[in-house]
C-alpha cells in the first residue's frame, strides 16, 4: 500500500517552518545545550563538579568561569527538554524586539547578576555569626532555569495582564506569578535550587524597575558590533534579527498584548503544554516594536493598502486607537513607512492631540507605573487618555512618540 506521502511531507514541513522560525541566538542556545547534553550523556560524565556553580568554588578558588558554564549544562533529559522548550517561545519574542546581539549581552547580563546574587546570599548564609547554613555553600547548582525566570518576571511586568494561568488549573496575580512558580516548582521537585531560582526573580525585578539602565548600552553600541567585519557571517544568516533604531536609553521591553488571562493546557498542542509554565498570552503576528529595544522581526502595523483611505492602519493591532480617528481626542493621521530591507519593518508614529473635556482621570497606579519607567507625567496623563486608559496601548503610544 502506497504511503501516505502529504501526510508524512506535511510533518516535516512544519517542523522544519517551526525550527525556521526560531531566531538566531535562541536556537542556538537550543543547540548548544542540547549537544552538550548530548555530549555528557555518551561520555558518561554525570557529575558536573567542575562546571556548576559551588559558590565554595568560587570563594575559595576564585573560579568565575562557573557563572557561565553552570547555564548550559543540565543534568537530565527531562531538565534539558524542559529548559529549552520554555526558552523557544520566550527567547524567540525578546530576540524579536530586542535584536540577536543586544539580547546576547542581557542574557549574560542575567547571568552575571543572577550569580552574583547566589553568591552574596549564599556567603551571608554560610558566613553569618548566629546560624550558619553551610549547603548553601556547597551545593552545585546547573541549568538555564535562573535566566528563564528573569524572563519571566520580565514578560509579566509589562504583560498588562491582571492574571497569569498556572499550569491551566488555576489562575493568580500577575505580580504573584513569579513567586507561585517558584513555590510550586519547589514542591514538585526538591532537587531544583531554590535560590538559584530565586536569584533569577530577584534580577528580573531589577532590571524590570530600571536598576540595570546603567549597565545597558546604546543602540549606537550594538549597530558598531554587527557592522564589524567579523560579525558579517552572522549577520548574513536569514534568522539573524539586527538591533537598529535610535534611542540611546535601554529599557524593558513592552508588549501589544490585551488584558486578558493567558491560558495553560488550554489546547491539546504538545508544545503549548511543555511550555505552558510560562507565560502565555494571545498577541497579533505583527506588534509594536520598542525604539528603545529595536528589533526587524516586530511591526506596530502591517504595511498599508494602497487602494484604502489616508490615515488606515491595521485595525488587528490599533482598532481601539483609530476607531474615532476623525476626533480631535483621538489621534492624528499615522504614516507607515515601508523599508527596501526586508528585515524591516513599518512603523507607525501617531500623534497624540490632548485629553477631551470631562473625562476621569487616569488611575493613580497606572500613571506612577509609566512615570517609573521614565517617560514624563504629562504625557503618560495624555497617552492614556487617548487610550482609554488601556496601559499596554498608553505605552506603545509613548514609545511611538519618543522614535
Amino acid at each position: 500500500m502506497r504511503p501516505n506521502i502529504v501526510t508524512e511531507a506535511g510533518v516535516q514541513t512544519r517542523v522544519g517552518q517551526w525550527w525556521n522560525a526560531i531566531p538566531f541566538l535562541t536556537s542556538s542556545v537550543v543547540v548548544v545545550c542540547g549537544v552538550i547534553y548530548l555530549i555528557c550523556l555518551l561520555t558518561g560524565y554525570d557529575t558536573f563538579y567542575e562546571v556548576c556553580f559551588l559558590p565554595s568554588a568560587i570563594v575559595s578558588r576564585f573560579q568565575v568561569y562557573r557563572f557561565y558554564t553552570a547555564i548550559i549544562f543540565h543534568g537530565s533529559l527531562l531538565h534539558v527538554l524542559f529548559n529549552m522548550m520554555a526558552l523557544v517561545p520566550m527567547g524567540s519574542e525578546l530576540e524579536r524586539i530586542m535584536g540577536s546581539v543586544r539580547l546576547l549581552y542581557l542574557t549574560i547580563l542575567l547571568a552575571t547578576t543572577n550569580a552574583m546574587l547566589h553568591l552574596l546570599i549564599a556567603s551571608l548564609a554560610g558566613y553569618n555569626p548566629f546560624y550558619q547554613y553551610d549547603h548553601l555553600m556547597n551545593e552545585c547548582a546547573i541549568g538555564f532555569s535562573g535566566i528563564l525566570f528573569s524572563m519571566i518576571v520580565i514578560e509579566t511586568s509589562l504583560s498588562g495582564v491582571t492574571s497569569r494561568s498556572v499550569f491551566g488549573l488555576f489562575n493568580v496575580p500577575a505580580k504573584l506569578y513569579p513567586w507561585i512558580l517558584l513555590i510550586v516548582f519547589q514542591l514538585l521537585m526538591t532537587n531544583v535550587s531554590l535560590l538559584g531560582h530565586l536569584c533569577g526573580i530577584l534580577s528580573g525585578f531589577s532590571y524590570s524597575y530600571g536598576l540595570f539602565n546603567f549597565l545597558m548600552p546604546g543602540s549606537s553600541v550594538f549597530t558598531t558590533i554587527e557592522s564589524a567585519s567579523w560579525m558579517s557571517s552572522f549577520v548574513r544568516r536569514p534568522k539573524f534579527i539586527m538591533c537598529t533604531g535610535g534611542n540611546p536609553s535601554s529599557y524593558i521591553p513592552t508588549y501589544s498584548a490585551q488584558n486578558t488571562t493567558a491560558s495553560g493546557f488550554s489546547t491539546g498542542n504538545a508544545w503549548r503544554s511543555l511550555s505552558s509554565w510560562l507565560p502565555q498570552r494571545e498577541a497579533s503576528t505583527q506588534s509594536s516594536e520598542d525604539s528603545r529595544f529595536p528589533g526587524r522581526g516586530r511591526t506596530l502595523s502591517t504595511a498599508r493598502d494602497p487602494t484604502a483611505p489616508a490615515g488606515e492602519t491595521d485595525p488587528n493591532l490599533h482598532a481601539r486607537l483609530l476607531e474615532d480617528s476623525s476626533s480631535p481626542d483621538r489621534l492624528s493621521d499615522a504614516t507607515v513607512n515601508t523599508m527596501a530591507d526586508s528585515r524591516q519593518v513599518p512603523i507607525a508614529n501617531a500623534a497624540i492631540l490632548p485629553q477631551s473635556q470631562g473625562r476621569v482621570a487616569a488611575p493613580e497606579e497606572q500613571i506612577q507605573k509609566l512615570v517609573a519607567m521614565g517617560f514624563d507625567r504629562t504625557q503618560v496623563e495624555v497617552a492614556l487618555a487617548a487610550a482609554d486608559d488601556d496601559l499596554t496601548v498608553a505605552v506603545e503610544i509613548l514609545m511611538s512618540q519618543q522614535a
